[in-house]
């Protein structure tokens, strides 16, 4: 199981990883060694719930492609199993980022006390600079 919240999980079934040559710089070991992992994951044949999946589909990532398919391809790692864990990892940061809802904010005012002794300290603070200004002479 991928878990992305506490209530949305993922089963493993459902995302398909396949062994795949890696590109780049590597010699002899990245010719003959198919470590590097690519990662389908099918938004309409899962599990999640229809709301999910339509907010997974209307997220804005180039890793989604319009028929609904998640690709990801790890190849950092020399080893197939740390390119398999940090693909499953780029996956589940992924669900956890486009699935994510914000906090619902309750629009708040200061209190009666409150803006009172807000505006009395400011009309003190007024009175202690125009104290400060020229002494005239009373002559």
């Amino acid at each position: 199981m991928l878990i992305i919240t506490p209530r949305i999980s993922v089963p493993l079934s459902e995302i398909e990883m396949s062994a795949i040559r890696a590109q780049g710089p590597g010699g002899q070991n990245v010719n003959k060694v198919s470590s590097a992992i690519h990662l389908r994951f099918d938004i309409h044949a899962s599990s999640l719930l229809g709301g999910h999946k339509d907010k997974l589909m209307s997220y804005r990532d180039k890793r989604i492609t319009d028929s609904g398919i998640i690709v990801i391809k790890a190849q950092n790692h020399r080893t197939q199993d740390r390119n398999r864990a940090e693909a499953l990892d780029r996956l589940q940061a992924l669900l956890q980022k486009a699935l994510f809802v914000p906090k619902y904010r309750r629009p708040t005012r200061p209190t009666y006390g409150a803006v009172k002794r807000r505006l009395k300290k400011k009309t003190e603070r007024g009175a202690i600079k125009a104290s400060r200004g020229k002494v005239r002479d009373l002559d």
